[in-house]
């Protein structure tokens, strides 16, 4: 399936997390999932939700995946959903919120640090390389002198709250662009928004 990609929206499982900022990523491929169509099971090999599906009528054949572990071992559920389906590192995104970029913001890249993400360091380790590629979900920093834990994992404040349904959605256009027109086409879209 060399052709197929596989599209991870990071977050924790559980409706306590659903609404935080660190589910993003999985918000975004909600999103995309309403475009694919179908709906999400239970992979039983891995331990992930994922629903295959195109992008569009005709278009590139998509496994868009919710890993069932917590945020810091997204790794184990990726590897074992590109072993599964045959799916090289040069055809994974993983979507995930961002502290180091403003809120409402959408960056992406392939390869490159973690930045302190967690999730992202465990599935570097998994795959044994850093070059997917990543769609970052700014969310800002934490006010004050808040914990990043703790400000991961709470849920949008009411003035992000109404904005959010747009960046969820630019985070789900990011990918489609990222998928059917390339990287430094989807960079120049969304680094300039």
């Amino acid at each position: 399936m060399a052709d197929t990609w596989l599209i991870v929206g990071l977050g924790n499982p559980g409706s306590e997390y659903e609404k935080t900022r660190h589910n993003i990523g999985q918000m975004a491929v909600d999103e995309l999932a309403r475009t694919v169509g179908g709906n999400f099971r239970k992979h039983g090999r891995a331990r992930a939700q994922v629903l295959e599906g195109r992008l569009g009528m005709g278009g590139p054949k998509v496994v868009l995946a919710k890993p069932l572990t917590y945020m810091n071992v997204s790794g184990g559920p990726v590897s074992a959903l590109a072993q599964f389906y045959g799916i090289d590192p040069d055809h994974i995104i993983a979507v995930h919120d961002e502290l180091d970029i403003p809120f409402n913001t959408i960056k992406l890249k392939i390869g490159g640090g973690e930045g302190g993400h967690n999730g992202l360091r465990d599935m570097t380790k998994a795959l044994g390389t850093k070059d997917y590629y990543r769609v970052r979900a700014g969310i800002g920093r934490p006010p004050g002198r808040m914990q990043v834990s703790d400000f991961v994992l709470k849920p949008f404040s009411s003035s992000e709250a109404k904005e959010l349904p747009f960046l969820v959605s630019a985070a789900a256009d990011a990918v489609e662009m990222l998928i059917k027109q390339g990287l430094l086409d989807a960079q120049q879209k969304f680094h300039g928004a």
